[in-house]
């Protein structure tokens, strides 16, 4: 009994560092909702980001410079999406701050499972610093539907933020475990679920 309990209290102080990713709308933020539900703890690269523009800070003034003083998210995109140029000098000013603070939030979680939320994971190369990546999917149909009703987008809009990033088949060839984004919540919640308990054993 003895020896059992110090295997649990062993496997409660690890920490199991899990970069969840996906392509641009295929559900990865609801991923880490349910597993943030299950009590893991999720680090969200892209509020990291946005807290990175707050008025006043060194990053906030590179990017306004970049864009000639916009720093509103919907120009941006519509900038940086139709020119690869602009994109990767945006990603070099942001990319390194966002590793940084990443890093630190990783050194102060707590015990247990520790979701980093990425969407460019596996671009940037933090894939190969984490303990088991999941990439979450949804076809191509669903994810171009869903796009152009959340954010009121056209189709080519949706098509050239895809195609800015790595195409899925790429990622789900790197995952270590992929959840199917495109039926219901109940269906991705039930793979989130299922995950979980089979990192939990690890």
């Amino acid at each position: 009994m003895l020896r059992k309990k110090r295997m649990l209290q062993k496997k409660i102080a690890k920490k199991t560092i899990v970069g969840l990713t996906g392509s641009f709308g295929s559900g990865k933020s609801t991923a880490a909702r349910y597993f943030k539900a299950h009590g893991c703890t999720v680090i969200d690269a892209d509020k990291i980001a946005h807290s990175l523009l707050k008025p006043g800070t060194s990053t906030c003034r590179k990017v306004k410079k970049l864009f000639s003083g916009s720093l509103s998210r919907k120009n941006i995109g519509a900038l940086v999406f139709k020119n690869r140029k602009l994109l990767t000098e945006l990603n070099r000013i942001i990319h390194p701050r966002v590793i940084r603070m990443i890093k630190d939030k990783i050194r102060t979680a707590r015990p247990g499972l520790v979701i980093l939320d990425v969407p460019l994971l596996i671009e940037s190369g933090m894939y190969k610093n984490v303990d088991k990546v999941i990439v979450v999917k949804i076809n191509r149909k669903e994810q171009i539907k869903r796009m152009k009703k959340k954010f009121s987008f056209s189709e080519a809009e949706v098509l050239n933020r895809i195609k800015a990033q790595l195409p899925l088949s790429d990622k789900v060839r790197i995952a270590d475990f992929v959840i199917d984004n495109s039926g219901s919540l109940q269906e991705t919640k039930k793979q989130v679920e299922k995950i979980r308990r089979q990192l939990w054993k690890n």
